[in-house]
């Protein structure tokens, strides 16, 4: 018969040291989950129609969304930063300058929606990818507007989406979903809820340019980006945040579905 088992036995005690159970299995390091991306275009942003309404709602979403998985979000500049491209066309400034004057906007829409949501978003979004990247390995989210010439706030989201390691990207814009021609030109446009990868650049290269302030739902270099990485990509109603939040989530959405 075996002697009763002594509870002293199982502890072991170092030399000034705290006590352990001896033959304990050490707990496992949590692993982190995948960040998810967010590009909200400046078409969404900042419309002129219930803005404070509407960010203020969305600064109450990602702060929930960011106590479950971290996020990290880029915001677009909108007709705010078309408006000074305009003028700064017509002034003669070359296509850098007018990119940055674009790239200054976005990263005031990013402050103001990082200065609502309050921690854990840093106050003063970063203004490169690297340190984009440092910020999401610190805390559960980051909001940035761009970061260079020749980048919009989607090309960027992509990047870091590869940089992270991301489990998805999710573009919200001002349509409901991608179509096969503008709906607001073409009546009989049809509505697109999954596409691939190949026909998804073949779309974004025939309909986006390499000009600063250009209008498209995605730009060729996040297309390329993310189409090489094989991340997928979630494109929604902005102003929807029901909507939002399932796409964010990897629920069930409406819109459509790149991958």
């Amino acid at each position: 018969m075996r002697a009763p088992l002594n509870k002293a036995a199982l502890v072991e005690r170092k030399q000034d040291g705290p006590r352990r159970l001896v033959g304990a299995m050490a707990p496992r390091p949590k692993v982190p989950r995948a960040p998810v991306v967010l590009s909200i275009g400046g078409s969404v942003f900042a419309t002129g129609d219930a803005d404070a309404t509407y960010l203020d709602k969305l600064a109450g979403l990602l702060g929930r969304l960011a106590r479950e998985f971290p996020l990290v979000v880029t915001v677009g500049g909108g007709r705010t930063a078309r408006e000074y491209i305009r003028l700064g066309r017509a002034l003669g400034l070359t296509e850098i300058e007018l990119d940055e004057l674009g790239i200054d906007v976005t990263r005031l829409h990013a402050r103001l929606l990082a200065a609502r949501v309050g921690p854990p978003a840093p106050a003063h979004p970063p203004a490169t990818i690297a340190a984009a990247v440092n910020e999401a390995h610190r805390g559960p989210l980051v909001i940035l507007g761009g970061t260079e010439p020749g980048h919009t706030t989607d090309a960027v989201a992509s990047l870091l989406a590869v940089r992270l390691r991301a489990a998805r990207v999710v573009n919200a814009t001002n349509v409901d979903a991608l179509y096969d021609r503008d709906p607001r030109t073409h009546p009989r446009a049809r509505r697109l809820p999954t596409v691939t990868w190949e026909k998804f650049r073949a779309m974004v290269h025939a309909g986006a340019t390499d000009t600063a302030g250009q209008e498209f739902v995605f730009d060729r270099l996040g297309a390329d980006t993310l189409a090489r990485a094989r991340i997928p990509l979630r494109i929604v109603q902005g102003r929807d945040l029901d909507n939002l939040e399932a796409a964010l989530r990897g629920r069930t959405f409406r819109g459509t579905s790149v991958g």
